[in-house]
């Protein structure tokens, strides 16, 4: 077993431990803190297919913006009510028999696939390519995006502000 087959089955065994323990923790804490692992196993394996723009950006975006934003929602919500929150199981038998046919789909497309052999495929760097398209050919459309999520978050904040009256 090479380095990289090692290393891919530690960010594997990382990813889908911590997607169980997500799913089935019955305090929503220890769910969003197993969510961070996963985002950072996700990570380590688009590290791994040698994805290294998608990998930094995976824990920029999902690991510092939207799993800080979710753990800081359950941690002020849980003041204002005074109620803990708590997970429950609900319907366990209907869950079990999808997620079977949905594994057992997936393993039938894998077993059927003819892989492509990418051992003698020579890899490069994508941040440079992405950053060079990202400022020359997608200029306007990444302008107009920041624009429009501009306007998004002054909505949100016009939104939720309370005016007293």
């Amino acid at each position: 077993m090479s380095l990289f087959d090692a290393a891919f089955y530690i960010f594997a065994v990382i990813t889908i431990g911590s997607a169980i323990v997500v799913v089935s923790a019955r305090n929503i804490i220890y769910s969003a803190f197993a969510l961070l692992f996963t985002f950072f196993g996700v990570a380590g394996l688009y590290v791994l297919l040698n994805a290294d723009f998608i990998a930094v950006t995976q824990i920029l975006i999902y690991v510092g913006g939207i799993l800080v934003l979710i753990i800081f929602g359950i941690m002020l919500t849980t003041k204002v009510f005074d109620v803990p929150v708590r997970t429950e199981a609900l319907h366990v038998g209907p869950a079990i028999v999808i997620t079977g046919a949905i594994m057992g789909t997936l393993v039938g497309v894998i077993l059927k696939t003819k892989w492509f052999n990418v051992m003698n495929v020579q890899w490069e760097n994508t941040t440079k390519k992405i950053g060079e398209k990202l400022m020359t050919d997608f200029l306007l459309p990444f302008e107009v995006a920041s624009v429009v999520l501009l306007v998004a978050l002054l909505g949100a904040v016009i939104i939720a502000r309370k005016e007293k009256s």
